[in-house]
């Protein structure tokens, strides 16, 4: 169990249930005597009464934007406030449950990130299959089982987080980026199922363009870390059509200029995912010396 750690509370427009959020969080950890915390709370540029919340509220340390930055925007404000060398995110809403807290501390020694599985993710029909295709793609380009992807109740060391802190978007995806970085760099990560409550207050800004950039970073960040595992298949999908189409040709004694073509795009797509494989060796190695 670790002995000092950050809580680190993003905030934006959560005057409904932000008080409530933080007291009960405050008055649980005063009951887990073996760790030390301090709470850090980012006001994301809130617009309704957050600020005035927080600020009334004892022992937090408050972190003010001047604007709306981005969810991600408002972590890296608090991990640099941040004394101690853990980091636990814990959204304001209310749907983060303090007594799951232990469930990450008992389980951290061996890991770099503890992640809170959320064992109710229910979504709308039309959310439905757009989570199904994130969840796809993010388990395909980490070729493991990620159970949830954007959870955002985590427990973290510090210092890896500055080794992808230029990776690391303001937005909401600033969940799933780190997650398949610190996948992607070989680091111990720990998946916990945890409960989770409905959100008491605010509402959720995810929309179309925050679902588009969050595939885009998926992509971006597989791409860095084992880019064989995007290219290969587009080698495999045009090797497919090159072959389909010369056995065509064949039939018909003449070899077409598309035939040449997708044989030749293959093979530019295979040549570059080997640079770009190598390209990912070297940075790696580099990051461990």
């Amino acid at each position: 169990m670790k002995n000092e750690v950050s809580i680190i509370i993003p905030v934006y427009n959560e005057e409904r249930a932000v008080a409530e959020t933080i007291n009960n969080l405050r008055d649980f950890i005063k009951k887990i005597k073996e760790t030390k915390f301090e709470l850090i709370a980012v006001n994301d540029g809130s617009l309704d009464n957050t600020s005035k919340i927080l600020e009334g509220i004892e022992g937090l340390k408050v972190v003010n934007h001047p604007y709306n930055k981005g969810y991600g925007a408002a972590l890296k404000s608090g991990i640099e406030k941040a004394r101690f060398d853990w980091l636990l995110f814990f959204d304001a809403d209310g749907q983060h449950q303090p007594d799951q807290i232990p469930k990450l501390l008992d389980v951290s020694d061996v890991y770099d990130m503890v992640i809170g599985t959320r064992t109710d993710k229910k979504a709308s029909f039309i959310r439905r299959p757009a989570r199904a295709f994130l969840n796809f793609l993010a388990n395909f380009g980490a070729n493991q089982k990620i159970p949830d992807i954007n959870s955002g109740f985590k427990l973290v060391r510090k210092e890896k987080i500055y080794q992808f802190q230029h990776l690391l978007p303001d937005s909401f995806s600033f969940s799933t980026t780190i997650t398949l970085a610190f996948q992607g760099a070989g680091l111990n990560l720990k998946f916990i199922p945890i409960e989770v409550n409905k959100r008491k207050g605010g509402k959720s800004s995810l929309n179309f363009r925050h679902a588009l950039n969050i595939y885009f970073l998926i992509l971006r960040t597989i791409a860095l870390f084992a880019p064989l595992r995007i290219f290969m298949p587009i080698v495999l999908v045009l090797l497919s059509l090159a072959l389909a189409s010369l056995i065509y040709d064949l039939i018909h004694l003449n070899i077409g200029d598309s035939t040449v073509l997708l044989f030749v795009a293959s093979l530019i797509v295979f040549l570059f995912a080997l640079l770009a494989d190598q390209v990912a060796s070297i940075r790696r190695e580099l990051k461990r010396n």
